[in-house]
């Protein structure tokens, strides 16, 4: 004790408790407040790959599941749908897909690495709606020869089985087709390009 009756000892062990205390609660406080800046695994979940199974998949039936918010549609097509795709080069807009979205190993006729399975983002390049497949070949109300393909009913575009636009309608480009790789026969993981593929 000093001569002026102070406790030195005891003010500097008060003062690095309380300093400690302080410090813990600053840091408990703190905590949910990092935290937010991390992201929710929605977040990550939204962004991560998608693993689809196309196993069971029918000719001419799609599969539709969500990737980055957006609507990825795996459609499984026949040989007569492959074949057809040529004979409407003359109707469309962009047959070669060079002013289209896709990876490099989808600039082909079939815009796919396996020619089966068309994978491609469903909303229309022109709004965003997601047009509807219609499979079937024949007369329909909005084209006279139709060779089956997807039809957006909100604007009118229309596009062929393998995604691609036709001449005279509002959408400018072919539907997108997202990065995608097979892990296996059966297994598409969207999202990831194949590896060494660009």
């Amino acid at each position: 004790m000093s001569a002026d009756g102070v406790n030195k000892e005891r003010r500097r062990f008060l003062l690095a408790t309380t300093s400690a205390v302080g410090a813990v609660g600053v840091g408990l406080a703190a905590v949910p407040f990092i935290s937010t800046w991390l992201p929710s695994a929605k977040a990550k979940a939204v962004g991560a790959p998608v693993e689809v199974n196309v196993g069971k998949l029918d000719f001419g039936q799609i599969l539709k599941v969500q990737w980055r918010g957006q609507t990825i549609g795996i459609l499984r097509r026949d040989e007569r749908m492959i074949e057809d795709l040529p004979s409407l080069d003359d109707r469309l807009r962009d047959p070669n897909s060079a002013e289209s979205i896709q990876p490099g190993y989808a600039v082909n006729e079939a815009r796919a690495s396996n020619a089966q399975f068309l994978v491609v983002n469903m909303h229309c390049t022109h709004l965003g709606c997601v047009p509807q497949l219609i499979p079937q070949v024949g007369a329909q109300p909005f084209d006279d020869d139709w060779k089956g393909g997807f039809y957006c009913p909100c604007h009118k575009s229309k596009f062929d089985m393998a995604g691609r636009v036709y001449n005279g309608v509002p959408a400018p480009t072919n539907l997108t087709v997202p990065p995608y790789s097979f892990l296996d026969d059966q297994t598409v993981l969207i999202g990831v390009n194949p590896e060494g593929a660009a």
